[in-house]
């Protein structure tokens, strides 16, 4: 049984930072990309970045710099590192989980929420002006 489960998230100020993680259960972590997307208010979920099983990891260029993306093979865990935030980044944020073979070969394919067949509950990110 597959299991991802975010947490993390909370109410800060602009400029500050959060570190949400995402644990995962019943899949071999060490072949599956992990993927962190975020849907604001009104709008729709949006493509953040990925942790790829090999070659590192991609972002969407709206959170480049801002935002890091890791992985701890011993926890199955993989995190997304938010600094400099602005009320703009104020969503739920969701991570989801792709197999190696499933991995587009253009990176554009990535943001296709379609592709990944696991999803957590997402957690809350709230930023204040």
């Amino acid at each position: 049984q597959v299991r991802l489960v975010e947490s993390g998230g909370g109410l800060v100020q602009a400029g500050a930072s959060l570190r949400l993680s995402c644990a995962a259960s019943g899949l071999s972590f060490s072949t599956y990309s992990m993927a962190w997307f975020r849907r604001a208010p009104g709008k729709e979920r949006e493509f953040v970045g990925i942790s790829r099983s090999s070659g590192g990891p991609y972002y969407t260029n709206s959170v480049k710099v801002r935002f890091t993306i890791s992985r701890d093979t011993a926890k199955n865990t993989v995190f997304l590192q938010m600094n400099s935030l602005e009320p703009g980044d104020t969503a739920v944020y969701y991570c989801a989980a792709l197999p190696s073979a499933a991995l587009p070969f253009f990176n554009l394919a990535y943001a296709n929420e379609r592709i990944y067949p696991y999803w957590g509950q997402g957690t809350q990110v709230t930023v204040s002006s």
